[in-house]
């Protein structure tokens, strides 16, 4: 990712809607789904600033990666303890069937061989691990903001499953979630390129709008695997292994 994604994801990791409503989501759908014993090892790759940490901190020990420097002490001091720097697809040090759970967020799309990057992440669960996965949606919506975050591309539920398949892994129903303000996300990138402002700002917007957000995202907590919502901005899902 460019420098400044860090940056804004170090300032605004505690307070823009996105994170925290999502936080609130991934921890009600690792709670329901994930099945994970109480004493469960967690590893995080790509954790970026740690914003994710103490959320999963909940659920078991964790560890984590992170192959930005600046973004890997910001997480390490978060964690109480050093963050790791092995990149994906190799892994290289990170202890084969070692964990009940790896969470990759927001981080697949980053990889271009995200095959690879799956069938490794794999061989570092502990018979019966799950990986947990969240991906952007909808190759269509390609914008700036995919550009500075150094994507390779977004999924639909097709490609998705067929990287899921073709890692030898088996997923527990790929699901839609950021749905509610989908429809508010899909005019402003229309306005952005009738304007010619297609731009990477996410930084928060005003407090009341940024706070009505997080009311509306954070809803989803309930709704997520408990009943199909429309396509949305990001894709979600669980992983195991092919019996």
């Amino acid at each position: 990712m460019d420098r400044v994604i860090y940056d804004r994801m170090a300032a605004h990791d505690s307070t823009h809607w996105w994170y925290r409503a999502r936080r609130d989501i991934l921890a009600d759908y690792i709670g329901r789904y994930a099945g994970l014993p109480k004493d469960a090892r967690i590893l995080e790759i790509g954790c970026g600033t740690g914003h994710n940490l103490p959320m999963l901190a909940a659920f078991g020990d964790v560890d984590a990666i992170e192959i930005d420097a600046e973004a890997r002490d910001i997480a390490s001091a978060r964690l109480g303890k050093p963050v790791g720097e092995a990149p994906l697809p190799e892994l290289t040090g990170v202890p084969e069937g070692s964990y009940d759970m790896v969470a990759v967020l927001d981080v697949v799309e980053h990889i271009e061989d995200d095959v690879a990057a799956l069938a490794g992440m794999a061989r570092r669960l502990k018979p019966g691990g799950k990986i947990l996965v969240t991906v952007p949606a909808h190759q269509w919506m390609w914008s700036a903001h995919d550009v500075v975050n150094h994507h390779h591309r977004r999924y639909s539920k097709a490609t998705l499953a067929k990287a899921i398949t073709d890692a030898g892994l088996a997923h527990n129903g790929l699901r839609y979630f950021n749905s509610l303000l989908f429809p508010a996300a899909l005019a402003a990138r229309a306005v952005g390129k009738l304007t010619g402002k297609d731009d990477s700002d996410d930084s928060p917007p005003a407090k009341p709008l940024n706070l009505a957000f997080e009311k509306i995202f954070a809803l989803e907590r309930h709704l997520v695997g408990r009943m199909p919502l429309p396509p949305g901005l990001s894709l979600i899902t669980l992983l195991s292994r092919r019996a």
